[in-house]
C-alpha cells in the first residue's frame, strides 16, 4: 500500500539572494570523488537542487599556503536561477582572518563583479552590476566571514571552518558582501552518519539562524571530520547544495547500527542487493534468522519515515533478542542496483527470496529457522514470498492491508476526504474520479484519457501490481504460521484488517498458527499516536517503535523458530 515517505528536499539558490531585500543587493550580483581530503583541503564538486530538482553544479576548492587560506570556485546553475560563477575567490589569513573577496558572474545575463578589500577593520568593494559601477564601504571585525548574496556556496566553507570550535548559542559574524554585517547564530548539532561507496562519514549538522535586515533565515549545514562543508540546507527556500559524494545514489544515511554488523551483498535478478546483517552480541552455531521488508516508495534498509528508523529499531531488538537479521535498500534505492520503476510485487518478492537464499547457504544460520517480517506494503511481500520459498518458516505481518489492494487506496482517499471541507458533491466527485483511475490502470483501457500529470503517478508496475494484489488470492497458499500486528490508531490500514488477515488466514488447509495482536494507540508507523492522522506524524513526540510491538515479535519468534531436535 502507498505509504507515507519522508522526502529529502532539495535546493539550490543561496539564502541571501533569495532573502535579502532588493535595497541591499544593488552592488551583488559525474566528476570524481575526492578522498577525503588532508586538513581539509582539497576540491569537491556539489550538485545544486531546487525543490529537489538538480539544476547545476560548484565545484569547490579550499587550499591554504603560507600566507593562509584560500576559498575557490566556479560553477553553472541552470534555470530558473541562471547563474555562470566565473570565479569566486575569497582569501584569509591562517587564523581565518578575511582579507580579499572576487567575484566574476553572469547572473540570469547580466554580468556581475565585485572586489572587496579588508583592511584596518574596513571592508572597501567595488564593482559593476550590468555595467553600473558600485563602491561600498563598511566597517566590519576583524575575524568576519565573508559571503556572497548570490547563488554561490563556496563561501560558506569558512563557516564550517569556524564551527570547529563555536559553541551551541554563540554567534559568527559575517559580512555579505557588499550588502552589510549579518550575524550567523550556532544553534544544536547533531552527527549524521553517512555511508559511501568508499567510506563511513561520521558528519555533523548544526543549524544555523542568519540574521540580518527582515525576518530570520534558518538553515542548516553539515560538515565532515575535517571540518569541510558537505551540505548546505536552507528548508524554507526549498534550495540545497550537496556534495557529490554523499549525494550519490549509492550513499545513505546510516541511521542505526550496531557494533557487530555485516554488510551484505545479495546477488538478484541481474543485480545486487545492499544490505545490513545485525548479530547478537553472543550468538554462536546456526542461529534463526529474520528478514525485514520495508513498504511502499523508495525505501532503504532503515525504512526511514519522518525520523523514525522503523525497520532499524526492530532489527536492533531482534538482534538482541538472539536472532540474525537483515534488512536491504529496495531495488534501486540507496546502495541497492536495479530498476525500481519497472518492478512489481511480484519482483520485490523476488527480491526476498534472493536475500533468503543468502541466509539458507551461510554456515551460521539455520535454514530451517527463517522468517520474513515485513511492515504495510512489505507484508504483502512477505506473503508473496512465503506463498512459494519453502525456506521461509514463519511470516510476520506489521500493518498489512487484509483486502484488495484497489478497494484499500480507495478506502485511504475516502478517509482523507471526511477529514476535508469538500461538499458531498464534490467528494463523490473524486471518489468516482479514484474509481475510473484504478479500473484504467487494472486494465489498461482509458489510460490515455486520464491527465497527463495523473498518468505519469500511476503507469508503473508497483502501483498497477498494488491495485491488483489480493490477500484472499495469496494467503491459501501461504503454510507458515502467522503473526498479525496492528495498530489501532491506524489510519492508514485501518485495524479491521487484521481481522480480514486473520479470517483469511484459519480458513488455510490444516490451520497453521496464527495470532493477532493489537495496540492501543500506536499509528501506522508502530510508534503511540494522539490521533493517527497523517498531519501529526511531523510532530509526533514519541520517534521509538512501540515496545508492545518488538516485544509480541521476540515472543512469537522464540516460540515458532524452536530449533529442531
Amino acid at each position: 500500500m502507498p505509504s507515507v515517505h519522508s522526502i529529502r528536499g532539495a535546493c539550490a539558490a543561496s539564502v541571501l539572494a533569495l532573502a535579502l531585500p532588493a535595497s541591499q543587493m544593488r552592488a551583488s550580483v559525474r566528476p570524481e570523488v575526492v578522498s577525503q581530503p588532508s586538513q581539509g583541503s582539497g576540491t569537491f564538486n556539489f550538485t545544486i537542487f531546487v525543490r529537489g530538482l538538480p539544476v547545476g553544479n560548484e565545484q569547490i576548492a579550499l587550499t591554504r599556503a603560507a600566507e593562509g587560506w584560500t576559498i575557490s570556485s566556479t560553477g553553472r546553475i541552470g534555470a530558473p536561477l541562471d547563474i555562470i560563477g566565473r570565479k569566486v575567490q575569497v582569501r584569509y589569513t591562517s587564523d581565518w582572518q578575511p582579507v580579499e573577496l572576487t567575484l566574476d558572474a553572469i547572473v540570469r545575463g547580466q554580468p556581475q563583479t565585485l572586489h572587496t578589500i579588508v583592511q584596518g577593520g574596513t571592508a572597501r568593494s567595488e564593482g559593476s552590476v550590468a555595467g553600473a559601477p558600485t563602491q561600498k564601504s563598511d566597517t566590519i571585525k576583524p575575524d568576519a566571514v565573508l559571503l556572497l548574496p548570490n547563488s554561490f556556496f563556496a563561501p560558506y566553507e569558512a563557516v564550517a571552518a569556524r564551527l570547529k570550535t563555536a559553541a551551541v548559542g554563540s554567534e559568527i559574524t559575517a559580512y555579505v558582501a557588499p550588502a552589510g554585517p549579518i550575524v550567523v547564530r550556532v544553534g544544536e548539532s547533531a552527527i549524521d552518519r553517512i555511508q559511501t561507496t568508499s567510506r563511513l562519514i561520521s558528519a555533523r549538522r548544526t543549524h544555523l539562524t542568519l540574521v540580518f535586515t527582515g525576518p530570520a533565515l534558518e538553515t542548516d549545514l553539515w560538515t565532515d571530520e575535517s571540518g569541510r562543508m558537505i551540505r548546505f540546507s536552507v528548508p524554507a527556500q526549498a534550495v540545497e547544495a550537496v556534495r557529490e559524494d554523499i549525494g550519490a545514489v549509492s550513499s545513505r544515511s546510516v541511521t542505526v547500527s550496531r557494533p557487530n554488523d555485516e554488510s551484505l551483498k545479495i546477488p538478484s535478478n541481474g543485480f545486487s542487493l545492499a544490505g545490513t546483517l545485525s548479530r547478537p552480541a553472543n550468538g554462536s552455531g546456526k542461529l534463526p534468522a529474520v528478514v525485514l521488508v520495508g513498504g511502499s516508495g523508495p525505501t532503504d534498509r532503515d525504512e526511514l519515515e519522518f525520523g523514525i528508523p522503523i525497520l532499524g529499531q526492530i532489527a536492533g531488538t531482534l538482534a538482541d533478542a538472539g536472532f540474525v537479521v537483515v534488512r536491504y535498500d529496495k531495488r534501486g534505492i540507496g546502495q541497492s542496483g536495479g530498476r525500481p520503476e519497472s518492478a512489481s510485487l511480484a519482483d520485490y518478492a523476488d527480491d526476498v527470496r534472493a536475500v533468503v537464499k543468502v541466509l539458507s547457504d551461510r554456515k551460521d544460520i539455520d535454514p530451517r529457522r527463517i522468517a520474513i517480517v515485513g511492515h504495510s506494503e512489505g507484508g504483502t511481500v512477505a506473503l508473496m514470498t512465503a506463498a512459494k520459498d519453502k525456506h521461509v518458516a514463519a511470516v510476520g505481518l506489521l500493518a498489512t492491508s487484509g483486502i484488495p489492494g484497489a478497494e484499500l487506496v480507495l478506502a485511504q482517499q475516502q478517509h482523507v476526504l471526511t477529514h476535508s471541507n469538500l461538499s458531498a458533491e464534490e467528494k463523490q466527485a473524486k471518489v468516482d474520479q479514484e474509481k475510473k483511475i484504478e479500473q484504467a490502470v487494472m486494465t489498461g483501457k482509458g489510460l490515455d484519457q486520464l491527465p497527463a500529470e495523473i498518468r505519469r503517478q500511476v503507469d508503473n508496475a508497483e502501483f498497477q501490481s498494488i491495485l491488483t494484489s489480493d490477500p484472499s488470492k495469496i494467503i491459501p497458499e501461504v503454510h507458515q504460521p502467522m503473526l498479525i500486528v496492528q495498530g489501532e490508531l491506524d489510519t492508514q490500514v485501518e485495524p479491521s484488517n487484521a481481522d480480514k488477515l486473520e479470517a483469511l488466514a484459519r480458513k488455510r488447509k490444516n490451520t497453521p498458527p496464527v495470532e493477532v495482536v493489537k495496540v492501543k494507540g500506536l499509528n501506522h508507523l508502530l510508534v503511540p499516536a494522539a490521533t493517527g492522522e497523517l498531519e501529526e506524524y511531523g510532530s509526533l513526540k514519541d520517534s521509538q517503535v512501540s515496545p508492545e510491538v518488538t516485544n509480541a515479535l521476540v515472543t512469537w519468534l522464540q516460540k515458532t523458530l524452536v530449533p529442531s531436535k
